[in-house]
């Protein structure tokens, strides 16, 4: 295969830092900076072509072979699932999912199905099925704080960063559900096909995280 690695990346936050880390590898990330509307960059030092992507697509273009490798959140991973290999944890994009309620409500209390808001309907179920609690997902597409506050839910499970948002919302973190940070991943047929070339990167990240 004459064709670069072709590496998805999750557009925002995680590029930036991911860009970072590559310029860290010695890799010239020029094509990157200076993208305008393309979506398909060359690093040719490092022999890569970049994708940009939304997260739930990396996955999707991991999975299906066009992309051979991916950086994506976990809380994406979680959520998605799916056919990939997750090689790093590269340690940036940190944060949490977390159970939070209205300040001062006793969530455990009493024997009814509670009711949890979330854009992460599958990380949700997994939680409460562990804890062999019955509860009533209900997806919610925008700012899952609101929930709570019109009592459509007992509780929400959600990204916490600073915890900001939910203290001016009157809302407050109960239990933590799992951490989340920025991971590799690759499609499994690459891994097979061109071990040696992600094995070198992989080795070049590991050696500068």
């Amino acid at each position: 295969m004459n064709r670069p690695i072709r590496i998805a990346l999750t557009k925002g936050r995680l590029e930036k830092d991911t860009v970072g880390l590559f310029e860290k590898l010695g890799f010239d990330c020029t094509a990157i900076y200076e993208k305008g509307r393309k979506l398909i960059l060359p690093v040719p030092d490092g022999n890569l072509e970049v994708v940009l992507a939304k997260a739930n697509d990396v996955i999707t273009y991991v999975e299906h072979g066009v992309c051979d490798m991916g950086v994506v959140g976990k809380d994406t991973i979680m959520e998605m699932k799916g056919k990939f290999f997750e090689l790093v944890d590269l340690g940036f994009g940190r944060c949490k999912f977390a159970l939070a309620t209205k300040k001062g409500y006793d969530f455990y209390s009493g024997y009814g199905v509670k009711t949890i808001a979330t854009k992460y309907p599958n990380v949700a179920r997994s939680f409460f099925e562990k804890k062999g609690m019955d509860t009533e997902i209900i997806k919610i597409e925008g700012s899952v704080e609101l929930a709570p506050l019109l009592e459509l839910a007992d509780g929400i499970v959600d990204i916490v960063e600073t915890g900001t948002t939910l203290k001016e919302n009157g809302l407050e973190v109960i239990e933590d559900v799992a951490p989340i940070s920025a991971r590799l991943i690759a499609n499994t047929v690459s891994l097979k096909l061109r071990r040696t070339e992600i094995d070198r990167l992989i080795t070049l990240i590991e050696d500068n995280l």
